[in-house]
């Protein structure tokens, strides 16, 4: 991998858009997720209250348990709200996190605030 997690943060705070919310990478042993602004790790163990479909931890880019856990615990962080991510996650596992994958040569995905926005429900 030709950057850190840690490099990919601040070219995103310093050189792109603002809205950056999630950035996924696969570190030795398992994946990891932060979410920005803050650089904070968002850990399964919020979604697992809700649903548990992974106990092992988050993956992504194709439909099974890991990005199960992976869509609701996004749209819980995003949303805080547990009934709005019950209802969703599954599809949004579908449409966005089996889509995603760990490209360009910091081998990360990032998810922007604006696409979550986008792909939300009017409910």
């Amino acid at each position: 991998m030709s950057g850190t997690i840690d490099d990919h943060a601040t070219a995103q705070s310093t050189t792109e858009t603002t809205d950056v919310r999630y950035v996924g990478t696969r570190v030795r042993g398992g994946v990891r997720v932060l979410t920005y602004p803050g650089g904070q790790e968002l850990t399964p163990s919020r979604s697992l209250e809700v649903v548990s479909h992974s106990p092992s931890g988050f993956e992504w880019g194709y439909g099974g348990s890991g990005p199960a856990q992976l869509a609701l615990a996004i749209l819980l962080d995003y949303t805080d709200d547990p009934e709005v991510a019950r209802a969703h996650y599954q599809a949004f596992k579908r449409e966005v996190v089996s889509q995603l994958a760990c490209t360009g040569p910091d081998g990360t995905w990032t998810l922007p605030a604006g696409e979550i926005e986008q792909w939300l429900p009017d409910d």
